[in-house]
C-alpha cells in the first residue's frame, strides 16, 4: 500500500533503534507536515509581534495570521460566526472552561449530568467537581455487549432532570464513532445542553456544527497535524455571551477602572492574556492540508488499515481485542492486550523494533474498569500509515511472549 503523504512529513522519515519508524500513537498526537512546519517557522521569522495590542506593522501582521485562522476554523467546522470559535490551549482547557463558566453557573443540586462510560478523563474529571460542587447527579450512559451506545441508553438516561450531556463524538480507547446527533437531540428534547468532545473525530472526518446542532464542541489541534498548544472551542453565540469568562487579564477587558470591569465581546471575552499566534498559524496550515488530503479519502485510507489489521489480530490466540466486534463503526484506532504480558512491557518490546504504540488506561480508568482490565495496549493509525507498517507492527507482536519467555 503505497502512501503519497508520508514523504511530507520529515520526522517518519526517520529511524528508531536503528529500524524504520512505524508510528503508531496519532490517538495521543499526530507527526507534522514540512507544511505546517514552515507555518509556523514563517511567523516566527518574519511576523512575531504581540498581536491586537500593537499599532505597529509586526502586531497588525500577528493579529491578521491568528484572525483568518479563526475565520478557517470558522468554515472548517461550519461555524455560523467567528465569534463562535474560541482558542485555548487543547481540549481539556476547552472543557474545563465549559465546566466552570458554563457548569458552575447552570447545574443546581438535584439536577443531572449525563455522560459516557467511553469518557477521557478531560471530558469527565470536570463534570464531577460542577456534580461536587453543587450537589447535582452525575450519570453514566454505559456500552451494550459490542461496545457500542444503543438507542434504550439514551432515551433512559436522558431524563427531565438533565442540565448538560456530554459525551465524546469518538472514544479515544475503542475508537467507536457514538450516536452524538441522537443523544445531541435527546438532549434538546428535555431542555439540555449538548457538549461533544471532538478530539477523536474532527482529525478522521468532516464534522459540521450546525448541521450537528451541538451547543458546544471542542478539539486539539495536536491531533490533527498541528503544534501542540492550540486548540479550539466552539460555542453557540447565544450561550458564550451569557457565559461569564474563565481566565481573567489582559486583551479580556472593554474597560477596567479601580472596582468594575467591563469584558469585551466575543470571542475576546474568553481569551486572556497573550495567545499562541504560532500555534495558529500551524493549525491553519493543518487544515488547510487536511482539507487538501480530503476526508474521503481520509477515512478510506484508515478503514482499509483496519480492515487489513483486525483480521491478523483476531488470528492470533494470544490477543484480546476491544471495540472490534464491528469494525465498520471504527476509526483508525485497535486497543488489545497481550495474554500474560503487561501492555507497558509490550509496549516496551515492539519499541526496540521501532514501533511506537500506547499503552496504560489512555485517561479513561472508569471504561478501564467497565472493561475488566487495568491497562491496555493502542496502535491509532492516521492517513499517513501504511501496510507495511501493519505488517511490521503485526511481525514485531508475534515476537512478545518469546521474549519474556512465554510460549505462542
Amino acid at each position: 500500500m503505497s502512501n503519497k503523504y508520508r514523504r511530507d512529513f520529515p520526522l517518519l522519515q526517520n529511524t528508531m533503534n536503528g529500524k524504520p519508524l512505524v508510528y503508531l500513537d496519532n490517538g495521543a498526537t499526530t507527526q507534522k507536515p514540512q507544511l505546517v512546519i514552515k507555518a509556523m517557522e514563517d511567523y516566527y521569522r518574519n511576523s512575531n509581534a504581540n498581536p491586537h495590542r500593537g499599532a505597529y506593522d509586526l502586531s497588525v501582521r500577528a493579529t491578521e495570521i491568528y484572525e483568518n485562522t479563526r475565520e478557517r476554523v470558522q468554515k472548517f467546522l461550519n461555524a455560523k460566526k467567528s465569534c463562535e470559535i474560541i482558542f485555548t490551549k487543547n481540549a481539556t482547557e476547552s472543557l474545563n472552561l465549559i465546566a466552570y463558566s458554563y457548569g458552575m453557573e447552570h447545574i443546581a443540586a438535584g439536577d443531572e449530568i449525563v455522560i459516557t462510560i467511553s469518557e477521557h478523563h478531560s471530558n469527565l474529571v470536570p463534570w464531577q467537581q460542577v456534580a461536587h460542587a453543587k450537589g447535582a447527579v452525575l450519570k453514566y450512559i454505559y456500552l451494550d455487549k459490542e461496545d457500542t451506545i444503543n438507542d434504550e441508553e439514551i432515551e433512559t438516561k436522558i431524563t427531565d432532570k438533565t442540565k448538560i450531556v456530554a459525551v465524546t463524538q469518538v472514544s479515544n480507547v475503542l475508537g467507536i464513532v457514538n450516536p452524538i446527533d441522537k443523544i445531541i437531540k435527546k438532549a434538546h428534547s428535555v431542555g439540555a445542553v449538548a457538549v461533544i468532545d471532538g478530539a477523536q473525530s474532527v482529525p478522521h472526518m468532516k464534522v459540521d456544527v450546525q448541521m450537528l446542532d451541538a451547543d458546544f464542541l471542542v478539539f486539539s489541534g495536536h491531533k490533527m497535524l498541528s503544534p501542540m498548544g492550540i486548540g479550539v472551542l466552539y460555542g453557540k453565540e447565544a450561550i458564550l455571551n451569557e457565559m461569564k469568562p474563565f481566565l481573567c487579564g489582559g486583551d479580556m477587558i472593554d474597560y477596567v477602572e479601580e472596582q468594575h470591569t467591563d469584558f469585551a465581546p466575543l470571542p475576546a471575552k474568553f481569551e486572556a492574556g497573550t495567545q499562541n499566534v504560532g500555534g495558529a498559524a500551524g493549525l491553519r496550515a493543518a487544515i488547510d492540508y487536511i482539507e487538501s488530503v480530503g476526508f474521503d479519502e481520509i477515512e478510506r485510507i484508515e478503514k482499509e488499515l483496519i480492515s487489513y489489521a483486525v483480521p491478523k489480530l483476531q488470528a492470533m490466540p494470544f490477543i484480546e481485542l476491544y471495540g472490534c466486534k464491528d469494525i465498520t463503526k471504527k476509526t483508525g484506532v485497535i486497543t488489545f492486550n497481550v495474554k500474560d504480558i503487561h501492555p507497558h512491557d509490550v509496549a516496551s518490546i515492539l519499541d526496540v523494533d521501532g514501533i511506537a504504540i500506547r499503552a496504560g488506561h489512555h485517561c479513561a480508568q472508569p471504561l478501564m474498569q467497565y472493561l475488566g482490565v487495568n491497562a491496555t495496549c493502542r496502535a491509532s493509525f492516521y492517513f499517513y500509515n501504511t501496510k507495511e507498517d501493519v505488517d511490521n507492527f503485526i511481525d514485531s507482536l508475534n515476537h512478545v511472549r518469546g521474549v519474556l519467555g512465554y510460549g505462542s
